[in-house]
């Protein structure tokens, strides 16, 4: 019974049809690679589902703006990276999490952070991730910061999302 029921929700839950252009299981189940493009594509939508004036939105006086969530997400993708070895950008400033707000320049900041993680971990070789390497005092290995990466992404998709529903923006995976 309880394996015939489990069997009906999984059809259920995967056989709706789907209100936007990309399939929003895109890549789950997939390896790192999947996950990966799977929080990109969250990322990306709902920042673009986000209208540019809710960019300054905050909950709360000293908590992080909209914008300052997505550069912050830049930022720590694009410092994650550079501790494997890619450079840092030198056209990113140390305050972009500030300075950075509006929605074209995040939008800009944010697809090219994401695509940089991407293409550098394509590139790499089962031999690469076990390299060492240490961050902020402590040792790690590259695998281990694509990790942090992924995790730290996801971590503020769920801030993201609850900002959007605060000021009235709809998932877009979400819609029906």
């Amino acid at each position: 019974m309880k394996k015939s029921l489990v069997a009906v929700l999984f059809l259920l839950l995967f056989s709706q049809t789907r209100t936007f252009a990309q399939d929003p299981l895109d890549g789950l189940w997939q390896g790192y690679d999947g996950e990966w493009r799977h929080v990109s594509q969250q990322l990306v939508t709902l920042a673009e589902a986000t209208p540019a004036d809710k960019f300054a939105w905050r909950p709360a006086p000293g908590v992080r703006s909209t914008s300052e969530v997505y550069m912050h997400i830049v930022m720590a993708n694009l410092y994650l990276l550079s501790v494997t070895g890619p450079k840092m950008p030198p056209d990113l400033k140390e305050d972009a999490e500030k300075t950075v707000t509006s929605k074209a320049e995040v939008m800009k900041w944010l697809k090219r952070s994401l695509e940089a993680v991407k293409q550098a971990h394509l590139s790499l070789t089962p031999q690469d991730l076990q390299r060492k390497v240490t961050v902020v005092g402590h040792d790690a290995t590259v695998d281990g910061m694509y990790l942090r990466i992924i995790v730290h992404a996801n971590e503020h998709m769920g801030q993201l999302v609850a900002y959007a529903r605060m000021t009235g923006v709809v998932p877009p995976w979400s819609a029906k």
